[in-house]
């Protein structure tokens, strides 16, 4: 591919390039085995990037709900997912029969195939990177692949060039009694006339061979159509771990252009959802600081509570903290002003105002685009804090990820985790799956029947506002209120050990906070 600085927009309405597309792009799927050769911009790249990027992760969390890859439930979610994200092309395309030649359609086939290209070189650079991709590209073509008609599915297979030929009737009325009896999913000899078979080398599906589930003859197997998948599933495999090893050989090449090869290279770690940044997605002040006690008790997800705790305890926290528990205060509302008055209280037993003025007032100011270059600094997703490095005695971070198993487990108990529900949290952590630990974290916690896929603190925040606002159907609350009516805070200690009476502050947890 070539990339040009300057994007050129092309109206849809236009069809300059509608008849080129139709014969690059007969059909909805396809093997990818030919790079695309067309010219796009740099920023036409990146944008193809990270939806592609938005696609695969969207199908890792659908795959993390333990649905059953080959059912259309699966696809359902998936499909509602995708709409939710705002990929609604994809969606459709996902869900097309694959003979289409709308001109939209083409459109969007021909954004799958430089896309999936563009992730190709991002992910080619290690195996556990090409491990990801991989499963995640072959759930997709699965799912694709179940969408195509009889017609898609025969158009499919003359375009990747697979000699795999659909039996005639003639010849499966011959071979009935045999098709029948080696074929596991026939309930009676009359559900073969239902299914379409294909003759296949043998040596294309010796894992079916291998279990006996098909009928073999003169070195051919015959595969119903319900077992086809299975075949080209191998077929599609094999062709992209090849074609990324292939790929890996050439990234020195990409290495002389530091643009694309640092958006490469931090492609991965990079967060697609919602940048929850104050200025633009909440106005100022919707947080007072005399609710922050109170919310990092109820609703601050676990990687803020911690460091809530640890400035409360130790009325101190290093640079990594301050950065990261700061962006999460500026993007749930809290104001410029009031956080600074928080850090100050905060640090005021260690600290006295000059010093923190001279050291620290800075910091938050250039956080909030005051100072400095003025930009609008977004908080950290959970990607970020996953990835960050973390020292012995740092604060910031995440708990699932660069805490000890045993301290952890101490930690969720000190608050108020069941016992019944540690151990699924501990589970999720021994795999590596911190963020689903986050999420059953929240469902055990707010007393929640639904999933909670969690991918920044401030989504946790915004979801754990709904659930008390009674926007979310549950059961009770975290601490076990009744949806809808107000915390007794009278027995809540003040943050930083002064006299300040909380009876008096009427925080009412059930109101939503605009983000």
């Amino acid at each position: 591919m070539e990339y040009s600085r300057r994007k050129r927009s092309v109206p849809l309405t236009q069809s300059v390039q509608t008849g080129s597309l139709v014969e690059m792009y007969p059909i909805d799927l396809q093997l990818y085995k030919v790079p695309p050769i067309s010219s796009i911009s740099l920023a036409e790249f990146e944008d193809l990037a990270q939806e592609r990027l938005r696609i695969l992760r969207a199908v890792d969390d659908i795959n993390s709900r333990g649905l059953n890859k080959h059912s259309e439930e699966c696809k359902g979610a998936l499909t509602a997912e995708l709409k939710r994200l705002g990929l609604k092309g994809f969606a459709k395309l996902i869900n097309g029969t694959g003979c289409g030649n709308a001109e939209s359609e083409l459109r969007f086939r021909r954004r799958d195939h430089i896309s999936h290209f563009i992730l190709r070189l991002a992910y080619c650079r290690s195996e556990e990177l090409r491990r990801w991709f991989i499963a995640r590209e072959l759930d997709l073509f699965r799912i694709r692949f179940s969408s195509l008609s009889a017609e898609g599915i025969q158009r499919f297979m003359q375009i990747s060039n697979l000699k795999y030929e659909p039996v005639s009737e003639a010849e499966k009325s011959v071979l009935r009694e045999c098709l029948f009896e080696s074929s596991v999913i026939m309930p009676s000899i009359a559900s073969v006339d239902a299914h379409v078979f294909y003759r296949v080398p043998y040596t294309d599906v010796q894992d079916l061979v291998r279990c006996r589930k098909v009928y073999l003859s003169g070195g051919s197997a015959y595969v119903p159509n319900t077992d086809l998948i299975a075949v080209l599933s191998t077929v599609f495999r094999t062709n992209l771990a090849h074609g990324m090893a292939v790929m890996a050989r050439c990234l020195p090449t990409l290495e002389s252009d530091e643009r694309i090869f640092r958006l490469l290279k931090n492609l991965h770690q990079s967060y697609t959802g919602e940048e929850y940044a104050s200025l633009k997605n909440s106005s100022a002040g919707s947080i007072q600081l005399d609710q922050l006690d109170l919310l990092s008790r109820h609703s601050f997800p676990p990687c803020m509570k911690k460091l809530s705790e640890h400035l409360r305890l130790n009325h101190h926290m290093r640079h990594g903290g301050r950065m990261q528990y700061g962006l999460f205060l500026k993007g749930i509302g809290l104001s410029l002003e009031d956080s600074l008055r928080y850090w100050r209280d905060g640090f005021s037993q260690k600290t006295d105002a000059d010093k923190f003025e001279k050291d620290y007032s800075y910091n938050i100011r250039h956080n909030y685009g005051v100072v400095g270059k003025r930009a609008n600094y977004t908080p950290y997703s959970c990607i970020k804090i996953i990835m960050s490095n973390v020292g012995p005695d740092d604060a910031h971070g995440c708990p699932f990820r660069h805490g000890d198993l045993s301290h952890l487990k101490q930690q969720l108990l000190a608050w108020n985790v069941p016992v019944a529900g540690l151990n699924k949290v501990a589970d999720y952590v021994t795999q590596g799956h911190f963020q689903l630990a986050c999420g059953k974290y929240f469902q055990l916690t707010h007393g929640v029947q639904f999933d909670v896929n969690i991918n920044h603190p401030n989504q946790y925040f915004v979801e754990s506002q709904k659930v008390f606002s009674g926007k979310h159907d549950v059961k009770t609350a975290a601490t076990g209120v009744p949806v809808g009516e107000k915390l007794d805070t009278s027995d809540i200690g003040d943050v930083w050990g002064d006299d300040k009476d909380l009876e008096s502050i009427n925080v009412d947890i059930q109101q939503e906070v605009a983000t």
